[in-house]
């Protein structure tokens, strides 16, 4: 029997505004994760081991910055000559062309393309999180349910619900489904992992787009989701292993936290399901005479002689002796310089801390962006963004 052919839709292509100084530069999914990943790496994987070869990536801001590391898709085995990895840019010269307003007017403006892949089944996934799942299980289980939609749910924090698509389930139906309310009924959240029948859900989506007005289809959870939820063609697959949204400053500098403990959620390099990305031209990481290091994740190319702290430290990283890194992400080049401390940050691409500054503190995490030079001596304070990031 024929294996169900599978397309995938990566939606890369949100602004990404809640990781503010992270994204001014680079696209959401091309924010590196754990000193040698982008977070776009994990959906990707995960089509690579559930063996599904039609895979689109929807861009938008930052175009460049996911050019370069996505290359021909060749980490993911999507180097094909039928098939394979295909980037889908916003484009003039039809009537569905122009700026993508969301993920359903993103789905809206891809409908024909998606028709005429003739796929049983469409994945439609951000990559704003980091997880490990096996999409091929998931259509297995869409594909037996006689559903329209299955969408992959997860437990999360009372206090974070209303961030996030909740649903109410009854054995595996969702009987109810609000997209980022004020009041959450439950704590089961969506995951932006969904699995749709692709003509039922591109007839629907005419039908809403028709009748949704000046507002638009905006994103799936606007008008789609409750729309199929609300005609009973809506099931639930939960997750039940590791799944951390990343989207914010924050919960960025939490998951790091997850990856620097004794026992990390995921082995990013577990045989039966590693972690795939373009490959880097780094010498192994140098840990020199006097240095203190506990905790951390050292990538190739760190050069460490000061004190390293539940930490993780990307290509290029140098930390001088007499410096302090404690608690702290540093993306690839940073330089803190002797006598500096950094506490409790986020510190984007070729950031150099001058002798004796100091960065973050107890409380809030403090970010530095691209490129900053901090002054010898100065003070970026806990929470602080340097440089300030204009308001809208």
């Amino acid at each position: 029997m024929a294996l169900p052919r599978i397309l995938v839709l990566v939606l890369a292509g949100g602004a990404g505004g809640r990781l503010e100084l992270l994204t001014e530069h680079r696209a959401k999914p091309a924010v590196p994760f754990a000193g040698v990943y982008r977070l776009l790496d994990f959906p990707l994987s995960n089509c690579q081991h559930a063996q599904i070869a039609d895979v689109w990536v929807s861009v938008q801001f930052h175009p460049a910055s996911l050019s370069e590391h996505l290359s021909n898709g060749r980490p993911w085995d999507l180097d094909r000559t039928t098939g394979g990895l295909m980037v889908l840019p916003p484009y003039q010269g039809e009537e569905r062309g122009g700026w993508v307003e969301g993920t359903a007017d993103s789905l809206w403006r891809y409908a024909d393309l998606v028709r005429r892949a003739r796929a049983d089944a469409l994945v439609v996934v951000s990559s704003d999180a980091v997880y490990t799942l096996d999409y091929r299980e998931v259509v297995d289980a869409h594909l037996g349910s006689g559903a329209e939609v299955t969408m992959v749910t997860t437990e999360v924090a009372a206090a974070d619900a209303s961030r996030y698509g909740i649903v109410r389930v009854d054995g595996d139906r969702v009987v109810d489904y609000a997209y980022k309310p004020d009041e959450p009924a439950t704590t089961t959240a969506t995951n932006e992992v969904f699995v749709f029948t692709p003509t039922a859900t591109l007839d629907r989506l005419e039908a809403l787009a028709a009748d949704a007005g000046e507002e638009g289809l905006a994103d799936l959870g606007t008008h789609l989701l409750p729309a199929q939820t609300g005609d009973g063609a809506a099931r639930a697959y939960p997750l039940t292993g590791y799944w951390r949204d990343v989207g914010t400053v924050p919960a960025y500098w939490a998951a790091h936290q997850d990856f620097v403990a004794e026992e990390p959620p995921l082995d990013l390099d577990d045989p039966r399901w590693p972690v795939h990305t373009r490959g880097g031209r780094h010498s192994a990481a140098r840990v020199l005479r006097g240095a203190d290091v506990e905790r951390s994740l050292l990538s190739g190319g760190t050069r460490v002689a000061g004190t390293v702290r539940g930490s993780v430290l990307s290509p290029g990283v140098v930390v001088e002796a007499g410096a302090t890194v404690v608690d702290s992400v540093l993306l690839p080049g940073v330089r803190v310089r002797s006598g500096a401390t950094v506490t409790r940050a986020v510190l984007d691409d070729g950031v150099d801390v001058g002798p004796k500054a100091a960065i973050g503190g107890d409380g809030d995490i403090a970010l530095v962006g691209r490129r900053a030079r901090v002054d010898d001596g100065a003070v970026v304070a806990a929470g602080a963004r340097f440089p300030d990031q204009p308001t809208a």
